[in-house]
């Protein structure tokens, strides 16, 4: 029989309560990630901003937080900000899922560290019914015949340097970025299948917050800018 010496015995105890120790802080990274990942999924999701489409509201390099409640109560209007899936729509414009390839552009995009390849955040000038068109001769777009205020345009842009006249049928919304200059968006696709015009059920949510870069961390007040 092997008698073990008192040393021994600590040794192997210190052992196993680091072992212990271990696999209780994995256990709790792990937790924190599936809470964290059902947060993302169905209250509040993360995303970068590529490009000054939405300036100045957005300027890119913005990682911002996105509300997937926010139109649980109520139906998207005109003037919303809205981010979406673009795929069979947008998306198509884009080619390939990045540099960094498929599985780290993916964990990228979960992160917020790197644009989403077909996710999208743009302005709702119209909604169901609506007959949008540009423009009168002041250069203002038009909604059912009604001029539009655009109090959040880029500084010195146009409404819309492109004319169209659009009837937004059921189930569909048209969307422009606020730099109308340097925006693709649905006026881009007026002669592709679908006509730029997004289903409502691509909608994922609502910008509420910028999160990064920290000197514009704070709420986002859509219809004016950052606050």
């Amino acid at each position: 029989m092997t008698v073990q010496s008192d040393s021994e015995r600590g040794t192997r105890t210190e052992r196993r309560s680091r072992l212990l120790g271990w696999r209780s802080v994995l256990l709790a990274v792990l937790a924190a990630l599936v809470v964290w990942g059902l947060i993302r999924a169905f209250i509040i999701d993360v995303y970068y901003i590529p490009s000054g489409s939405m300036e100045p509201l957005f300027q890119p390099g913005d990682r911002i937080a996105v509300s997937r409640m926010a139109f649980a109560s109520r139906l998207v209007q005109r003037g919303d900000v809205v981010v979406f899936d673009g795929r069979g729509s947008f998306a198509p414009l884009e080619s390939g899922r990045g540099w960094l390839g498929d599985a780290a552009q993916g964990i990228g995009e979960w992160l917020g560290v790197v644009p989403n390849e077909t996710v999208y955040v743009k302005r709702v000038v119209g909604v169901a019914g609506d007959h949008v068109q540009c423009c009168t001769t002041d250069g203002r777009l038009t909604v059912n015949g009604t001029p539009l205020d655009e109090p959040y345009l880029y500084p010195g842009d146009a409404p819309s340097s492109m004319k169209f006249d659009v009837v937004v049928p059921a189930g569909r919304l048209w969307l422009l970025g606020d730099h109308r200059s340097d925006s693709v968006d649905s006026r881009s696709l007026l002669g592709a299948p679908g006509g730029g015009l997004i289903r409502t059920d691509r909608v994922i949510g609502e910008p509420v917050s910028i999160l990064w870069p920290l000197d514009r961390f704070g709420a986002v007040n859509t219809t004016k800018g950052h606050q």
